[in-house]
């Protein structure tokens, strides 16, 4: 197949996109691979396309491998479904919603979890059915809040989703590693640097949970890795070892001290330093973060959160923690409405005093003892005791992780990482079965609840990540298998002898059973070699003023490395380099 630049439906760009940050989506834009529409909608193009359907062809080869059968739903989607499982409320604002013309609730389908599991209980009822294994390729959409990156984070991408349905867990077992392997080969065929991480099920719900994260400097997820051990995890997922509790008899009992200027940690430490015959650090100190949380059809609350004065909460793992609800900072209008927050000096007291729910990181172990506000400007408790002189009314795990902590396996110190998520797995159980009573009649004519696995590969992500992984200061690199074209021939000159050739290289080679892509346009070589470093085709394949001593170029486009290679023997050798 022979695709000519001349007649191709391509505008490459000198200068990168306004609204771009990461290299993916500046290098995207400018070769002509897609091209914004609006806050999250992109349009792809010829070149984009190509990509984007031979990285689909790999999801879909590794996908039927294993026994699992390709169907296609709907995008557009009924509101009654979403209400069984009470996601109609809890996807909550990033759900697109709309009316047809008769009023009927619809919505344009973010995950779809409830068509398949009322599909196949309306196509299956005998133990003999299972197991079974379906998936999709389909478009979603979510209202995300913050688009940004190009095609990274949208509001309409192409998904592979996959959900195994089997009679028992030790079914359920296996359907996960099938996904799991496949998954690992999919994305080595992608040649991806990737690492597998622990992780959270989110508003799907479920356990047994991991992603894939493709490693990326600009990746917005991090994840965190042992220095001794295989333990690697989404810092949203990442548990914090629990100390052993402490002895509150030998405990020095609670004084409230005069703290005058000392809203923050560090004054705070500061001025208890200066003025007390004891050495105190952040660590010592009790911060309580106040936020707002929303559940499903509910209103507004108030959640106070107690973490050690040397941490920050980190919003990303609280969001996750209270999942599905709604979490946001207080505002002055609520400190207002609540005189009972001391702003810079707020405790335990006040806030379980006036009923608000106080949960506290899992550091905040019987018998420690912390430095704290007393609810009282100016003010702050020093040896206040938990168990003792505070209960928590649960533990939340959502301090920040930083390097350097101990690993949750016992094994080593944690570092840090960003990657971009690429793929993920979980066992889901059997929740949206309760859901819509999926059972199948047993062997002994008794009904058996099915067990299902949720898995899904972000397969429009992939061109972004594989863009971000693969790229110089000078353009795209596409790995072979999912490149537009074999080759890339660059007739670098305009006189009627070297584009005959290059039409009968391009004709020779597409023969061969080769992709080419033929730079026949009448524009100047700089501006050819230039385009052909942008578009990222791994080898080039240049007819220029050689040809009359009998020999073309061969550019690699990954390494760079250039080769004369004579006319007579240089389609086979193309041949051999792009099979090899």
């Amino acid at each position: 197949m022979i695709t000519r630049m001349s007649s191709l439906f391509l505008r490459t760009l000198r200068e990168d996109p306004a609204d771009a940050e990461v290299p993916s989506h500046k290098l995207l834009v400018r070769a002509g691979y897609v091209r914004r529409v609006a806050p999250g909608g992109y349009t792809w193009l010829p070149l984009g396309l190509k990509v984007l359907r031979n990285i689909e062809a790999v999801v879909r080869e590794e996908m039927d491998a294993f026994g699992a059968q390709e169907i296609q739903f709907p995008a557009l989607l009924p509101k009654e479904p979403y209400e069984a499982t009470n996601r109609w409320e809890e996807y909550g604002p990033n759900l697109f919603r709309l009316k047809d013309r008769k009023g009927a609730d619809y919505l344009l389908g973010p995950t779809h979890e409830e068509m398949f599991t009322l599909t196949v209980k309306g196509e299956y009822s005998s133990y003999k059915d299972y197991p079974v294994t379906l998936y999709q390729i389909q478009t979603k959409y979510r209202d995300e809040a913050r688009p940004r990156a190009g095609i990274l984070r949208g509001r309409e991408f192409l998904m592979k989703d996959s959900y195994s349905f089997d009679l028992t867990d030790e079914g359920l077992s296996q359907s996960y590693k099938d996904h799991r392997d496949a998954y690992i080969r999919i994305f080595d065929r992608l040649g991806l640097e990737y690492v597998i991480v622990s992780a959270t099920s989110g508003a799907m719900g479920g356990s047994a949970s991991e992603e894939f994260l493709a490693v990326a400097e600009t990746g917005e997820d991090t994840f965190v890795r042992s220095t001794e051990s295989g333990y690697a995890a989404n810092v949203e997922a990442v548990a914090t070892p629990v100390p052993p509790a402490q002895s509150i008899d030998d405990k020095p009992a609670a004084q409230v001290h005069h703290t005058p200027n000392t809203p923050t940690i560090e004054t705070l430490v500061d001025f208890l330093n200066a003025n007390t015959d004891r050495k105190f650090t952040a660590a010592d100190t009790l911060k309580n973060v106040l936020v707002k949380v929303k559940h499903p059809g509910k209103d507004w609350e108030l959640l106070a959160i107690a973490v050690p004065g040397d941490r920050e909460v980190d919003f990303k793992r609280l969001e996750a923690a209270l999942e599905p609800a709604e979490v946001a900072m207080l505002e002055a209008a609520d400190f207002a409405k609540n005189s009972f927050l001391v702003k810079g000096y707020i405790g335990p007291g006040a806030i379980q005093a006036n009923g608000v729910r106080f949960l506290a990181d899992p550091r905040i172990v019987t018998g420690t003892a912390w430095v704290t506000g007393a609810d009282k400007a100016d003010h702050h408790v020093v040896d206040l005791v938990a168990g003792r002189d505070f209960t928590p009314d649960g533990v939340i795990d959502v301090a920040e992780v930083r390097e350097g902590d101990a690993s949750p396996d016992g094994k080593g110190v944690l570092v840090a990482a960003r990657g971009i998520e690429i793929g993920h797995i979980f066992q889901l159980g059997r929740k949206y079965a309760d859901a819509f009573s999926l059972d199948a009649l047993g062997p002994d004519s008794k009904p058996v609840r099915i067990t299902m696995g949720s898995y899904g590969v972000g397969v429009s992500r992939l061109v972004a990540v594989i863009a971000e992984q693969s790229h110089d200061d000078r353009g795209l690199i596409w790995p072979r298998n999912v490149a537009p074209a074999d080759v890339h021939v660059v007739v670098a000159g305009k006189d009627e002898t070297l584009m005959g050739a290059g039409e009968d290289f391009a004709k020779q080679l597409s023969a061969k059973g080769l992709k080419v892509l033929l730079d026949d346009r009448k524009a100047s070589p700089g501006v050819k070699f230039a385009d052909a470093e942008l578009v990222g085709i791994p080898t080039i394949l240049v007819i220029g003023r050689g040809l009359k001593d009998g020999t073309v170029e061969v550019k690699d486009r990954r390494s760079g490395e250039r080769a004369e290679v004579p006319v007579a023997e240089a389609v086979e050798h193309l041949v051999q380099v792009v099979n090899s």
